[in-house]
């Protein structure tokens, strides 16, 4: 799914969605703007949240987390985590979440609000709790994929029908992969062809050859 910044909210969790911040040398919490569209667009605060006080060292945070959930993530799906990094990946959960509440708009709807100003620890708790709500739940944690795209380390939930997605995105490394095997079946047919478009041509200065007659 495209978004704003080039940030990405379709791999199923907040926690995955984190994660999908970077990738294939690509920096996508580049500066505070960043990590607010993207506590926006995960759904981490509502939308209307006042976020000033997003800075620099949120978005380090942010990415020390990131860091961690890549490690804890890919471990698992591999076998195990390391203690150590379920340690640090519940004490990231220890803080108390920013409180919600219901608010009537102008037109009557009910939406999410913040009872006060967030602080970074208390949204960070959020995220970590979505990772450890992720990877204690066996039915979601027998979801968890990751992208076979070349180079790709992306995870998501595949909640496709028959389980039998294999990208993190059919647009782009679902594309890619598409391009790749047209490219190999070409190679294949062209190697199979008996060789270059020029065999069989006379070459210069050679004598021409023999026609036999009745």
């Amino acid at each position: 799914m495209a978004a704003p910044l080039d940030l990405r909210f379709d791999c199923g969790r907040i926690c995955l969605d984190l994660m999908a911040t970077t990738g294939q040398a690509a920096e996508r919490l580049a500066g505070p703007e960043h990590l607010t569209a993207w506590l926006v667009g995960s759904g981490v605060v509502p939308g209307g949240a006042q976020l000033g006080a997003v800075d620099r060292g949120w978005v380090v945070r942010f990415r020390m987390l990131r860091e961690l959930l890549r490690r804890v993530v890919h471990d698992e799906l591999r076998g195990r985590a390391a203690d150590s990094d379920l340690r640090l990946l519940n004490a990231a959960a220890t803080t108390p979440v920013p409180p919600l509440r219901a608010v009537r708009t102008e037109d009557g709807a009910l939406v999410r609000a913040l009872a006060g100003p967030p602080d970074c620890a208390g949204l960070l708790s959020a995220v970590a709790r979505d990772a450890i709500g992720l990877l204690t739940d066996a039915a979601a944690r027998g979801q968890l994929r990751q992208c076979e795209g070349e180079s790709c380390s992306l995870v998501y939930l595949d909640t496709s029908r028959g389980r039998r997605r294999r990208w993190c995105s059919s647009e782009v490394c679902g594309n890619r992969e598409r391009v790749a095997r047209h490219r190999r079946r070409a190679t294949r047919r062209e190697g199979a062809g008996g060789g270059d478009a020029m065999d069989g041509m006379p070459v210069a200065g050679a004598e021409p050859p023999v026609i036999a007659t009745r």
